[in-house]
């Protein structure tokens, strides 16, 4: 981490350890190094610095392009190496600013559902990560995070002190479709693509926040 990167990650550790009492869960399986994909639900603004403050890596956010723009924000989303992204997420240039991150051995947060959910349940995933995942070798950890809808959902105008948690799950490898990536027809690929993105999903919502907590004391924290 460098010295931008690590005071923003202590400070949002401090923030969700005082304000929002948070717990997190299992961050052991996300690997040290390495390129990482951290597939995580959407239910809040707070998820985003949730999921990759509870890991001890830097993790590459994405950051609308237009803050960008301004001054000072910029300079502090470069100095994070966040990537620039459109409106929608997409793009190509937005697309191989992830690739090349990862190819650096960086990890990266997507959100399969592609934009925060309006009733606090999960979405269905869009095609996008499937994508990503195949043009990649990096093995992709589904994480859920849980509160944060209750906390800062779009309902919500000001953050309230609700607890919060994140719970990273066991990390999934797509070889066989990435084999049959690499010859099958434009159609199927864009299969292949939803495929995982659904297998994806599916993983998150199996996450239950509390249930390794008494089977292993090293799998929580509060700090």
């Amino acid at each position: 981490m460098n010295l931008s990167y690590r005071l923003g990650w202590i400070g949002f550790r401090a923030l969700y350890r005082i304000y929002f009492r948070w717990r997190v869960f299992n961050a052991e399986r996300v690997p040290q190094s390495g390129p990482v994909i951290l597939a995580s639900n959407h239910a809040s603004f707070l998820d985003p610095p949730l999921v990759g403050s509870g890991l001890h890596r830097p993790i590459n956010y994405l950051a609308r392009e237009s803050l960008f723009r301004f001054p000072g924000i910029g300079a502090l989303l470069r100095s994070w190496q966040a990537v620039p992204v459109d409106r929608d997420g997409g793009g190509a240039a937005g697309l191989k600013a992830i690739l090349d991150r990862l190819l650096a051995g960086g990890g990266i947060i997507l959100f399969p559902e592609g934009t925060r959910t309006r009733d606090g349940q999960l979405q269905p995933a869009r095609s996008g990560i499937g994508l990503v995942v195949i043009k990649s070798d990096a093995p992709v950890i589904p994480v859920r995070t849980f509160g944060t809808f209750e906390a800062c959902g779009r309902h919500i105008k000001f953050p309230r002190p609700k607890r919060v948690a994140v719970k990273y799950g066991r990390p999934m490898k797509f070889e066989t479709w990435r084999a049959e990536a690499k010859n099958c027809s434009k159609a199927r690929l864009k299969e292949i693509y939803q495929e995982i993105a659904n297998e994806i999903m599916a993983a998150i919502a199996t996450l239950e926040p509390y249930e390794d907590q008494k089977s292993s004391s090293s799998s929580s924290s509060f700090s």
